[in-house]
């Protein structure tokens, strides 16, 4: 089955140029295409695409506007964020407002239909330098409070919360944060990779968060994990 994919972006010929690789896959169909955040919006409401690639410098609603209206619905697709500005803001403005990956414009395709096909599958991805600027970002303590929209507002953001963790989900936790997949956790914690996905599913669900780059940036505002990860693109 093919994965649904909305394309969103105000300049028509990379709009046009986007679609047309991603079209070209034979696991995805391009269910529609966007020039500016509100009709991405009516779109995502009509269309119900798996993923949304999202631009975020658009007229009338921005990228980073209509992906917090998107993702605060019910059964709402995963969104993409491509930009051509790799600014701390966007970065975090983009995983507040409930992206599930920030890639730069210049990716190359494959990472760009990588990156569509991870985020379609409940993980999360990120652009190098936006992975160094997280990293960074807590590593200068400026990251102090720094939650999740949607985690913050539920009561699954907390350190009781995370007391009805497991010993292992909690490892899982740390090391996920650290920036490590599935499979080098596995590897990590001498057990199998379906054991891990098991715990990751748990461990969200417990502590109300969509996903891994939220459960990223909780374990690091709450001391989990520091700041000193093993480099890696996936969260």
């Amino acid at each position: 089955m093919s994965l649904r994919v909305l394309v969103v972006d105000d300049q028509g010929i990379v709009r046009a140029g986007f679609a047309a690789v991603i079209d070209a896959e034979e696991d995805m169909t391009v269910v529609g295409e966007a020039a500016d955040g509100a009709t991405a919006v009516t779109l995502a409401a009509e269309l119900a695409p798996d993923v949304v690639v999202m631009d975020v410098r658009m007229p009338e609603l921005d990228g980073i506007a209509a992906t917090r209206i998107i993702t605060g619905k019910e059964n709402a697709p995963r969104v993409l964020v491509l930009t051509t500005f790799d600014l701390d803001a966007y970065v975090f403005d983009a995983l507040r407002a409930g992206a599930s990956g920030f890639l730069l414009k210049d990716v190359h395709a494959s990472e760009l239909l990588d990156g569509i096909r991870v985020v379609a599958s409940g993980e999360s991805v990120l652009a190098p330098s936006a992975t160094r600027r997280l990293i960074g970002h807590y590593a200068s303590g400026a990251g102090t409070g720094f939650h999740p929209d949607s985690a913050s507002d539920s009561p699954g953001s907390g350190p009781r919360e995370l007391e009805s963790l497991t010993e292992s989900q909690r490892n899982v936790l740390g090391l996920l944060a650290s920036g490590l997949n599935n499979a080098e956790i596995a590897g990590e914690l001498g057990i199998t990779v379906g054991t891990v996905k098991s715990h990751v599913n748990a461990l969200l669900r417990k502590l109300g968060l969509r996903d891994r780059v939220q459960a990223t940036i909780l374990a690091y505002d709450l001391g989990i994990t520091r700041p000193n990860p093993p480099g890696a693109d996936h969260l």
